[in-house]
């Protein structure tokens, strides 16, 4: 069994309101957190030009209980899950330093070639290395199919530039989030936090596209669908409550 654990003290650009950690240095911390494990699998970004191989996010789900503040160190655990031909999924839970659950998540991976940009099936060696746990942070084990919202309230168009840009040649994943945050109405976008995050992340995004940014509220939740500027293709989508 391998549950990964590392320690990380909060930084100026890790907190917003209240001094307290902002959900984008959340995905960020999970996502290094994830890349640990992968190192230590053989198959992490030091990797990935000897393997051809790259891992690309599907889907975030996390749920903040309390959030850490300036300056706090906090403990990351992360392992894998449940994997099968075409998909895996990464579990995470973050302490403080009395042991309690501040913020947990789940996200789901599919593997490439870099050479190809085809789909690479899961081996049974690529698996065995991961030393899977049984856990599940949250009851339902599997990600429920998110569905693009009929409605819409307000649209922004934005146009990527470099700083947007990743490894893999498209828009990073965590630059999904901002893209939502500029699409809120300001009265929305100057509430406290949201505690949930969702993102579907369905076709990459790459440099010099310009993508529509398009604004929803249902029942609770604040939906941001992420589109081709002609919003023929869908990019994403994001769920904030």
């Amino acid at each position: 069994m391998a549950i990964i654990e590392g320690k990380y003290t909060l930084g100026l650009s890790d907190v917003g309101k209240h001094n307290l950690i902002t959900n984008k240095a959340i995905l960020k911390v999970l996502e290094n957190a994830g890349g640990w494990h992968s190192e230590k699998a053989g198959y992490g970004l030091s990797k990935i030009e000897e393997n051809s191989l790259s891992w690309i996010l599907l889907n975030w789900k996390v749920q903040v209980i309390e959030r850490p503040k300036y300056n706090e160190t906090i403990t990351i655990k992360t392992w894998a899950r449940d994997s099968k031909k075409i998909h895996s999924y990464r579990d995470y839970e973050i302490y403080n330093n009395n042991n309690k659950l501040l913020i947990r998540a789940t996200s789901k991976w599919t593997l490439i070639n870099i050479n190809t940009g085809k789909l690479e099936p899961l081996t049974k060696e690529l698996i065995e290395s991961y030393n899977e746990e049984n856990k599940s942070t949250f009851d339902e084990r599997e990600l429920e199919k998110k569905q693009e919202p009929e409605s819409r309230i307000g649209t922004i168009k934005y146009k990527v530039l470099r700083r947007d840009i990743d490894i893999n040649k498209h828009v990073h994943n965590l630059y999904y989030l901002d893209f939502a945050y500029e699409a809120l109405p300001e009265e929305v976008y100057n509430q406290e936090e949201f505690n949930n995050i969702e993102i579907l992340y369905k076709k990459q995004i790459k440099l010099g596209e310009t993508i529509s940014c398009n604004y929803t509220k249902e029942k609770n939740k604040n939906i941001v669908t992420i589109k081709s500027e002609d919003n023929s293709i869908l990019h994403s989508i994001v769920e904030l409550y």
